[in-house]
């Protein structure tokens, strides 16, 4: 839920039988903060499908309540996220997906995966749900069925710490406000500052990823 801290995952996170395991690790990684992500979803050619920013503020139009409900319905059908801080704009979304301990909702494969591998299987599959029932909605109301709505791949950024998740949680808040700098506006007219810092985290930086 919104307001979900760091220090929250961390608690959850100390499962003995996690720790266990003894996974394969990542350099310069902290395993207790990788349930975290930063996702954005583009619009098919970032056309502006889900309504218009009006003196600052998001005005979202019918598509844009459909692909709303969907992000908060994400959590019925995954019972080990949970969801933080979430932004439709006209042609993207930015949020904040939280996962803890997904064994058991997705097949695992013969050989035993580690922690990371598991989360990164698990977070394309609720990306491609969520794209999935919001194109499927939005196609019935246009009566355009089967029409693509999202771009293919999405964008995940992995929340390190305490520091990154307030960050990320502020743009996502004023996103609709920062609209003339956003990368994603057809006609933005600088590189936001966030983006910047995003670009210096060197390893940390956005991933393009496909759904599977």
């Amino acid at each position: 839920m919104i307001g979900q801290t760091i220090s929250h995952i961390i608690v959850k996170s100390e499962n003995p039988i996690i720790k266990k395991r003894k996974p394969l690790r990542l350099k310069e990684y902290d395993y207790l903060l990788d349930g975290s992500y930063f996702v954005t979803i583009c619009t098919k050619g970032r056309e502006n499908l889900f309504g218009i920013i009006i003196d600052s503020t998001m005005s979202e139009n019918e598509f844009g309540v459909i692909v709303r409900s969907c992000w908060n319905d994400l959590p019925g059908h995954y019972k080990n996220i949970s969801l933080d801080e979430f932004v439709v704009m006209p042609n993207h979304v930015h949020g904040i997906i939280i996962i803890d301990n997904p064994v058991g909702v997705i097949h695992e494969s013969p050989l035993q995966m580690n922690k990371l591998a598991r989360r990164q299987m698990l977070l394309p599959k609720i990306v491609g749900r969520f794209k999935q029932n919001t194109a499927k909605q939005i196609n019935i109301m246009r009566g355009t069925y089967g029409e693509t709505v999202w771009q293919r791949n999405y964008y995940e950024h992995i929340i390190r710490n305490e520091r990154s998740l307030y960050k990320i949680r502020e743009y996502i808040r004023t996103n609709p406000v920062r609209w003339t700098w956003d990368k994603e506006n057809t006609l933005y007219q600088d590189t936001d500052e966030f983006d910047r810092w995003l670009n210096e985290k060197g390893k940390q930086k956005i991933k393009s990823r496909k759904i599977l």
